[in-house]
């Protein structure tokens, strides 16, 4: 039998094919949709995926991580517009029952210190301070990125060794306090509303506004030796109320 892991795996897949039995794995009775442009249940995915089927997509699942009854995966896909995301799915006896994503347009070219929004390592270490880390990143955002105590990020941030995926950012811990001092005006972090983590890994979850537009924030953090070393991420504007094909809300 297939874990939680590989079913997700298949699922997404699925996008690539069209496949309605890509979405077996889900509980159409049970299934909420945090998507607000996706219907709900088996047949509002199997609607989507016919759908995106017919631009010859592509899904590269570039990393996936499991936390209890969640997964958590980062995506990079081309079909009618190329974009890379975080997928998020709940599971109750082997079949997911909810699911949240986060999705940007891949940037075409590295950022200024030459990474792209996907690169860098994909090996899940450390299992034994999964609790640590999330605990940890859980401080970083409430004290750096919601109540913006710069002063503290040395504590947080390796002042040696940092990896920045950001596509308008630069690596180091100069370029990070630079940006996070100028950003207050077109990006703000208010709410977190999930800390995921596997190991060396951890995602977080939050809500603000770009541009004064309301917004969800994904950050994926890798930490080694007790300290945050490489960050990717994803910011999606939420669409008006008057769009959304479900009630559920984006978080």
């Amino acid at each position: 039998m297939p874990n939680n892991r590989e079913r997700i795996k298949t699922l997404l897949k699925g996008i690539e094919t069209g496949d309605p039995a890509a979405v077996t794995f889900v509980n159409e009775s049970k299934y909420i949709q945090h998507n607000p442009l996706t219907r709900e249940g088996n047949i509002g995915l199997a609607e989507l995926f016919k759908r995106l089927a017919k631009t010859s997509p592509k899904v590269e699942i570039v990393r996936i991580f499991e936390d209890g009854d969640f997964v958590f995966a980062h995506t990079d896909y081309d079909f009618n517009v190329v974009e890379v995301g975080f997928e998020v799915f709940r599971f109750e006896d082997g079949k997911a029952v909810e699911h949240w994503d986060n999705l940007q347009s891949k940037a075409p070219s590295p950022n200024p210190s030459g990474h792209l929004m996907i690169d860098g390592p994909t090996d899940i270490t450390d299992l034994d301070r999964t609790e640590l880390n999330r605990e940890f990143v859980r401080l970083f955002v409430d004290d750096i990125l919601i109540n913006r105590r710069f002063g503290k990020l040395e504590q947080y941030v390796d002042p040696v060794e940092y990896t920045e995926h950001n596509p308008h950012m630069a690596d180091g811990l100069p370029a990070l306090r630079k940006e996070l001092a100028g950003s207050a005006t077109d990006r703000s972090y208010q709410t977190i509303h999930r800390v995921l983590a596997e190991g060396n890994f951890v995602l977080s979850v939050c809500e603000g506004s770009r541009d004064g537009n309301h917004a969800s924030f994904y950050d994926l953090f890798r930490l080694a030796s007790g300290r945050i070393v490489e960050h990717w991420d994803t910011t999606e504007e939420v669409p008006p109320r008057e769009l959304w094909k479900n009630e559920n809300g984006k978080f």
